[in-house]
C-alpha cells in the first residue's frame, strides 16, 4: 500500500487564459496586448490576459466598472464565443489522452493526468513535453503541476503559472512546509469563502498549517472533505481520479436576451431555438429524454413593469430526442405561460429524466420513427459540417433579435467553414 502511494503521481494540465489564449490563435496582433473576454450579453470579465491583469483588471468585475482602464490602456475586448472555446478545449483534450487515456476532464481548460507509469526523475521533463507538445498541436499555452496528489498537482500548477517553463514537480521533495507556507489557505483547492473565515478565526492561514492539523479537530470542526484535503497536503491520495464521465441527468439551454423581449414570437423562436440546442446536445451523447420544462421571467429590477415568473413541465408519452416533437411541446407550453404586458429578460428549456436511447424498446414504434431518426442523423451531420442552424425549423426565426448582446465577436467558429479567418498571399 505504501508503495503504490509513494509511486502516484498526477499532473494537472491548466491552459493560461484560456479564453484569451482561444481569440489569440485567430488573431497574431493582440498577442502581447492587454486582452479581456466578456461574459454572456457583455456583462461582466470572465478571462484576462497577463497583461490585463497587471492593470489592475479584475476577474468577475462588470464590463462598465472596468472600461475607463480599458479605454485608457487600449485593452483588447471580445465577447464570448463558446462554440470556439468549446472545440479548442477538444482538441487539447484529445492531444493529453495520447498521453495517457486515464485523465479526468475537469472542466473546459482543466485536466488531470495520471503520470504514475514514469519514473519519479522523468516526471518534470515528460510534463515538458506535454506542454510543448499541446502548444505545438494546438496553440494553447498551458502550466502543468505534478504532485502525489490532485490538490498538491492544483498547488504545484499555481507555482508553474509564474515559471518561464510553465511547468512543476513537487515528486521527490521530502520536506513540502516551506512550498506550503507560501501558499495562502483560500488558494487551497475545496476550501472556499466560508471555509477560508472559519480556518482563519482558528489560526489557518497557509496550506502548511492546515496540513499540520489534526484530522480528529478537523473532522470534528468542519466535515469529511476538510479531511481529505489536509490529507492530500500530506501527500496521501484521497480523492480519486474521476476518468469515467457518467450519463447526464438533465439538460438545460436558457440565456439572458440582448434586449428584453415583449412579444410572444420572439420568445417563441428564442425557446424553438433553445430546445434545437438541447436536442443536439442530448443525441449526440444518445440519450432521449421524458419530459421538458419550459421557464420565463423577467428582470426584478424592472419595477415600472412588474415581476413575472413562470415554469411548467409536460411528460412526453414515449422518451424522446427528436427536435420537432420537442419544440412542438416546448410551444404547446410557453403558450400557457406566456402573459402580456411583460418585458421578459429570460427564458429556458429543460430535459428531464434523461436515458440511453439504445435500451429504449418501444412495441409501438413503425417505420416513420425510423425516418425522423434518419432525418435527425442528417440535419445533426449538416450542422456540424456547416455551422450551427444551417438546418433548423421554421418556429425557430431567421433574425433574432432577442439574441445575446456580443457587440465584440471576434465572429470566428471553427465549426463553420465560412467563419474561419482568410489569409490572403501577396
Amino acid at each position: 500500500m505504501s508503495s503504490i502511494l509513494r509511486t502516484k503521481k498526477i499532473a494537472l494540465v491548466d491552459c493560461n487564459s484560456f479564453y484569451v489564449s482561444c481569440e489569440r490563435l485567430f488573431n497574431p496582433k493582440i498577442r502581447r496586448k492587454p486582452v479581456v473576454v466578456l461574459s454572456n450579453n457583455d456583462g461582466c470579465i470572465i478571462s484576462r490576459s497577463t497583461e490585463a491583469k497587471v492593470l489592475g483588471i479584475k476577474m468577475g468585475e462588470p464590463y462598465f466598472k472596468a472600461k475607463d482602464i480599458i479605454i485608457k490602456n487600449k485593452v483588447e475586448v471580445f465577447s464570448s464565443n463558446y462554440s470556439l472555446y468549446g472545440d479548442l478545449s477538444r482538441r487539447v483534450m484529445r492531444t493529453l489522452k495520447r498521453f495517457n487515456s486515464d485523465m479526468e476532464i475537469y472542466s473546459i481548460d482543466e485536466a488531470f493526468l495520471d503520470l504514475s507509469n514514469f519514473p519519479d526523475q522523468d516526471v518534470e521533463k515528460v510534463g515538458k513535453e506535454i506542454r510543448e507538445t499541446v502548444l505545438q498541436w494546438t496553440g494553447i499555452p498551458t502550466s502543468i503541476g505534478i504532485a502525489k496528489t490532485k490538490t498538491l498537482s492544483k498547488i504545484a500548477n499555481q507555482i508553474a503559472k509564474k515559471k518561464q517553463s510553465g511547468v512543476t514537480s513537487l515528486i521527490g521533495i521530502e520536506n513540502l512546509d516551506p512550498v506550503l507556507e507560501k501558499i495562502e489557505i483560500n488558494d487551497v483547492w475545496g476550501v472556499g469563502k466560508q471555509l477560508t473565515k472559519f480556518y482563519q478565526k482558528h489560526g489557518v492561514y497557509n496550506a502548511k498549517q492546515l496540513k499540520n492539523k489534526s484530522n480528529s479537530w478537523i473532522k470534528k470542526s468542519s466535515n469529511v472533505l476538510s479531511s481529505r484535503t489536509a490529507m492530500e497536503l500530506k501527500g496521501i491520495p484521497c480523492i480519486n481520479l474521476e476518468t469515467t464521465t457518467s450519463k447526464r441527468k438533465s439538460c438545460v439551454v436558457s440565456r439572458s436576451f440582448g434586449k428584453r423581449v415583449e412579444r410572444f414570437q420572439e420568445l417563441k423562436e428564442a425557446v424553438a431555438n433553445y430546445c434545437l440546442n438541447a436536442s443536439e446536445k442530448i443525441r449526440s451523447e444518445s440519450l432521449v429524454t421524458k419530459a421538458i420544462t419550459v421557464f420565463v421571467r423577467t428582470s426584478p429590477f424592472q419595477r415600472n413593469y412588474g415581476y413575472y415568473s413562470n415554469a411548467k413541465t409536460i411528460d412526453f408519452p414515449i422518451a424522446t430526442n427528436n427536435s420537432i416533437e420537442i419544440v412542438k411541446a416546448a410551444v404547446t407550453i410557453l403558450e400557457g405561460i406566456f402573459k402580456n404586458g411583460y418585458q421578459y429578460q429570460k427564458a429556458g428549456v429543460m430535459l428531464t429524466g434523461l436515458s440511453n436511447a439504445n435500451d429504449k424498446t418501444n412495441l409501438f414504434s413503425s417505420e416513420k420513427d425510423e425516418k425522423i431518426s434518419s432525418l435527425m442523423r442528417s440535419i445533426d451531420n449538416t450542422n456540424h459540417r456547416y455551422g450551427r442552424s444551417t438546418l433548423s425549423v421554421a418556429s425557430a426565426g431567421v433574425q433574432k433579435r432577442w439574441n445575446m448582446k456580443r457587440e465584440y465577436s471576434s465572429k470566428i467558429d471553427t465549426a463553420d467553414f465560412y467563419s474561419l479567418p482568410t489569409i490572403r498571399a501577396i
